[in-house]
């Protein structure tokens, strides 16, 4: 078989394998759900958020664009980060590599796994959001097509990053303690709890470096009103910007993993 085909047959191995394991599921595939519904049921009571006069949100249809974006970041970077590093320090990579299995069919594998994830996870949040909560949902077709962009980037780019952060951890057990508080700490200062521009300048800059902050400002975009764009730094939604910088840690990530991923680690 070939390189792609093998890859695809690993997918549905990778999906069968993430959803044995009760902690990814929770921690990965539902917590933008139950996030979600606690924040909504936590502000039932409290006014609309407001975006100037007659422009208003509850709080699912306004927590909702950035749970969207952590669901990736988490399918992605958190997931495959803990799931890889695991691999490593049981030694299944080790065992991998000894058989013809292709790097890059391996890869194929787990990036398949977290874009079938994703968007499972993303269509039951939606439904959760629309069915449960009453969020009216997009009915233009070019806010659907850069929710589509947005979202295929983000898992790109979440994928790529994962396999790379898989590196940081020396023993598998570390890895939750290592990699999840990163990616807890970058929900908090990209816009996903807090509202970013009530951020310090510097905190934002600092997240501004990062993709997650531009995936639920895109996401912002698509499920708020336009006016909502004035509570954005700048007035505005940048998404090019937020294109390019997805772009460039995609990039990134694939160096970083070429130049690091091993099937066992030099110094185990």
């Amino acid at each position: 078989m070939g390189t792609a085909t093998i890859g695809l047959h690993r997918v549905g191995y990778e999906l069968r394998s993430y959803f044995r394991a009760p902690d990814s599921v929770f921690f990965t595939f539902l917590f933008p759900i139950v996030m979600l519904a606690l924040f909504s049921v936590a502000f039932s009571s409290a006014p609309d958020i407001q975006a100037g006069p007659g422009v208003s949100v509850d709080y699912a249809t306004y927590y909702l664009p950035g749970l969207v974006a952590t669901g990736v970041l988490l399918s992605g970077t958190q997931a495959l980060g803990v799931d890889i590093a695991g691999e490593r320090s049981d030694g299944t990579l080790k065992r991998l590599g000894g058989t013809p299995l292709p790097v890059l069919s391996y890869f194929v594998g787990k990036i398949g796994m977290v874009l079938v994830t994703s968007v499972l996870q993303t269509a039951i949040l939606l439904a959760v959001a629309r069915l449960v909560f009453g969020v009216d949902l997009p009915t233009e077709g070019s806010r659907w097509w850069t929710f589509a962009w947005i979202m295929l980037l983000g898992i790109a780019t979440s994928s790529v990053l994962g396999i790379a952060i898989s590196a940081l951890p020396r023993e598998g057990r570390r890895a939750t303690a290592t990699i999840v508080p990163v990616v807890l700490v970058l929900q908090f200062i990209s816009g996903v709890y807090l509202p970013f521009t009530q951020l310090p300048d510097w905190l934002q800059d600092v997240a501004s470096a990062f993709p997650l902050r531009w995936m639920a400002s895109g996401m912002r975009s698509v499920f708020l009103p336009s006016r909502f764009a004035s509570a954005e730094p700048g007035g505005a939604w940048h998404l090019g910007w937020g294109a390019l910088i997805l772009a460039a840690w995609l990039v990134v990530g694939v160096v970083v993993c070429l130049l690091t991923f091993r099937w066992n680690r030099k110094d185990a």
